[in-house]
Order: C-alpha cells, then structure tokens, then sequence
C-alpha cells in the first residue's frame, strides 16, 4: 500500500456513500440485507456529569488469556496509574456482560462504558466501519495494519459517534480461518464447504462470503460456541488461530483450514458521552495507553499466528492449507455485492492502493 494517501480522492469517496444504510444479521444469496429504517436508530450524546473515582466498564467476549484480553489488561493499569486511581477500569471478560452484539448494543444505551469487538459487528450500525473485513483484502498483517491505522479509517471510524461510540485505536483478531468436526472432515477445496453448518459472528460481510463459498453461516454468542460445537450445533466455524487455541476449540474441532478468508480488525471503543465529559488531561492518558494496549495486542496476534498452529497440531488437530485460489474467486462477487453499501469508488480505490 502506498503510504501517502490522495486525500482529495478519499474525500470523495466518502461523499458517495456518506447516506448508505447498515447492514443487517442475517445472510442472504443474492444482495446484503441491509436494516430498515425502523432498526436503526441514531442515538444523541447524552450529556452526562463525571464524579471521580470514575470506574469504566469493559467488557469482551473471549478469555482473559486472549490477546485483547492481556492487552486490555495493560490499558487497566496504566489508565488506573497515570490517573491515581481517578479512573478505575473494570474488565468483565469471556461474555460475563454479553456477547459480542449485546455489548455493543449495551454501549449505545450507555449500560456498558468500553467493548473491544470485530469491526464487521459494529457494522451494524456504521456500516463504513465493517470494509476491512471483506474477504482476501490483505495479503499479511503489515498491508493491514497500514490500513487501519489510515487517514480513511479514521473518518470511517467517526461514524461510531453518532451510535455513542468514540474509537480509541484498533486492536486485531488475525485473520480467519476454518475449522471443522471429525464428523464432517476437512475443509481442502471449495466443494468440502457446500452445505457446511458453520458458526459465523454477526458479521454481515463473513456471512456472505461463508454463503459465496456455498455454506450455510448462522451467528451464535462466542461465549457459547464451544458448548454448541460439542453438542453438534456446528459442524465448524471460523475464528483467527489465536482465538481457536485460546479458547481451546481444539477440543471440539478436529480440523483447521487456514484459509485466512476475512482479516479481523477490533476497533476499541469507548461511550462517547463519557470521552466528551472527560478532561483533556484524562482524554490524553486512555487515548496513549489505548494505542500502547493496541501495539501489545497486534504483536502477540502476530506471534500466537505463528507460534500455535504447532500447538494446535500437539492438541490433535490436523492442519490444512488448501489452494486458495478458487476461494478467492468463488467469493469474489462478495465485494461487488457492498458496492451499493461502501461505494463502487471506494472499493476500485482500496484494491488498487493495497495492491
């Protein structure tokens, strides 16, 4: 990607979409379904008084030994330390306030204060800030990485305010990958996933490329997944290496693809009616130790990548690495199907900038 951005063009390109709809949770054959008017709902910045201590409330949906979860952790610390005490960080890991949806929906209420989630879940609601899960966009975490962190990003992640969502930095989930039961076998070929039931998240663009491959997605609560794929729920699901092994779905899941099909980027969020009351001073301490906690979490995804496909093989399973060509032009279409949602300029400007 180059790394100086044609700001006018992105300027532009946001023009085109700026009024485009949300998408909806569940998947469909031809086109996106898109939430109608009467489901989304702008909610205003509610205007809010802050006494001190102040005690935010974090909550995640996977285990604490999760790479969000250490680097979550972290931010707790220095936010507690740089701010004495002033602001306390109370994390509620492995789903304890919900799943991934209802947290998010819990941050536009103002019941839950931060959430780390993917950013397909989030768009839900903004939809723009969903894109960098569109199947095969990048090749390796750097390409990535370079583009989350992006002047475009940025203005794409603005769109979370006006749900009460302020986007501190990103953290990433690696990119995701196939398992599946002993029952079913392994995932080798495009043909292994017509008719696989597959656990997917709520995440409109991965359904859609799980459909595009000829599978039959259904969104399930992460906290709850392993349970369904032990009672035979799912016969597989899709998560980045690290959550797999993390989460020990190895236990449940005989095989593991990598198919690397949608890279999974975690914006970290906090209620923007508690970032607008907050004072500068503050505002500096959780946005620094938000981007320290984020570089932590980036690098042990990157390692966990490399480090436990060797250690899921140690646990059982069999490790696969099927030609991904075919998948790569079997969902294909999947781009030209958000066309009409992010902008047919925008998607022509991101493949060729990446490229």
């Amino acid at each position: 990607m180059k790394k100086k951005y044609n700001l006018i063009f992105i300027a532009a390109a946001l023009l085109v979409f700026t009024g485009c709809q949300s998408v909806s949770d569940s998947s469909s054959q031809n086109e996106p379904a898109l939430k109608s008017e009467e489901t989304i709902v702008e909610t205003q910045t509610v205007k809010s008084e802050i006494s001190y201590p102040l005690t935010i409330r974090a909550g995640y949906s996977t285990a604490p030994d999760d790479p969000r979860g250490i680097a979550l952790e972290s931010f707790q610390k220095t936010v507690e330390a740089q701010t004495d005490g002033n602001i306390l960080i109370a994390l509620y890991p492995s789903g304890e306030l919900g799943s991934d949806s209802e947290l998010i929906e819990q941050m536009i209420t103002g019941n839950v204060d931060m959430t780390v989630s993917s950013a397909g879940n989030y768009a839900l609601y903004a939809t723009r800030v969903g894109i960098s899960a569109l199947p095969f966009l990048f090749e390796n975490f750097e390409s990535a990485w370079e583009f989350i962190d992006s002047p475009l990003m940025q203005e794409l992640s603005s769109d979370l305010e006006s749900y009460n969502m302020h986007v501190l930095t990103y953290f990433d989930n690696g990119f995701r990958c196939v398992t599946t039961s002993e029952k079913v076998g392994a995932v080798n070929s495009v043909e292994d996933m017509k008719g696989l039931n597959i656990r997917t998240p709520e995440n409109q663009i991965v359904m859609e490329t799980m459909s595009a491959l000829s599978a039959n997605p259904k969104s399930y609560p992460f906290a709850e997944l392993k349970q369904a794929l032990a009672d035979g729920t799912f016969d597989a699901q899709e998560n980045p290496i690290p959550v797999i092994y993390n989460n020990k779905l190895y236990e449940v899941q005989k095989y593991l693809s990598v198919t690397n099909h949608s890279y999974d980027a975690m914006p970290l969020t906090i209620r923007q009616d508690i970032w607008e009351n907050l004072t500068p001073e503050y505002q500096e301490i959780i946005s620094s130790a938000a981007k320290d906690a984020g570089a932590q979490n980036r690098t042990l995804v990157k390692q966990q990548t490399a480090d436990f496909v060797k250690k899921l093989e140690d646990a059982g399973m069999e490790i696969v690495y099927p030609d991904l060509k075919p998948f790569q032009e079997a969902t294909s279409g999947v781009k030209e199907m958000f066309s009409a949602v992010y902008g047919q300029d925008l998607l022509d400007y991101l493949e060729n900038e990446i490229k």
